[in-house]
């Protein structure tokens, strides 16, 4: 039984935020902070959803926003040591000890949070098992399984340092993310 209504942006927004379980994922000291702008969709068994996203990520966790075409806030999601909450447009909270904890109760899967921080900087998440590792000629990642996460990341051109999109699939979830820009370091 869902412990969520079926309200898209709900819906949505718990499917972005992740598994970062307590304590969070180590970040690489070089890449300790980004902001991130984009588009996401996401598809889970019949149900599909997409929103524009503004993602914050840094030492104390993450905070992400899912906006309308129009730019008006949807749901609000944070996670950090001090467990996960997802505010709707409407002022509902829901929390639990980790966005793995609730998207696992609410969906019967675990969102890759954990891994997603590493796999928009275009690198396979340490400390989580790794197959089908994939460069191109320049060495940038283009493919990992990790966490049966199956991970495809393309980037803009041959010259590109970071991805523009990446396709996550596993069993019935599949998340696509387009990276307008990121930024490195913000804290």
């Amino acid at each position: 039984m869902f412990l969520i209504p079926r309200c898209g942006a709900l819906l949505f927004a718990v499917l972005l935020c992740g598994c970062a379980a307590n304590p969070l994922a180590p970040v690489p000291p070089n890449e300790a902070a980004f902001e991130l702008a984009g588009r996401v969709a996401v598809r889970y068994q019949e149900r599909a959803f997409s929103s524009a996203l503004r993602w914050k990520q840094n030492a104390a966790g993450d905070e992400l926003w899912l906006n309308t075409p129009l730019g008006q806030t949807v749901a609000y999601l944070q996670d950090g040591r001090d467990g996960a909450t997802l505010t709707t447009a409407d002022q509902k909270q829901y929390r639990a000890q980790s966005i793995e904890s609730l998207t696992q109760s609410a969906f019967g899967w675990r969102f890759p949070l954990a891994g997603l921080r590493y796999w928009v900087l275009g690198q396979a998440a340490p400390g989580i098992a790794s197959a089908g590792i994939v460069r191109d000629a320049a060495k940038r990642l283009t493919a990992v399984v990790q966490a049966d996460w199956q991970v495809a990341i393309e980037y803009a051109d041959a010259a590109a340092d970071r991805p523009a999109r990446l396709d996550i699939n596993s069993g019935d979830a599949h998340i696509r993310f387009v990276i307008d820009s990121l930024e490195r370091g913000k804290p």
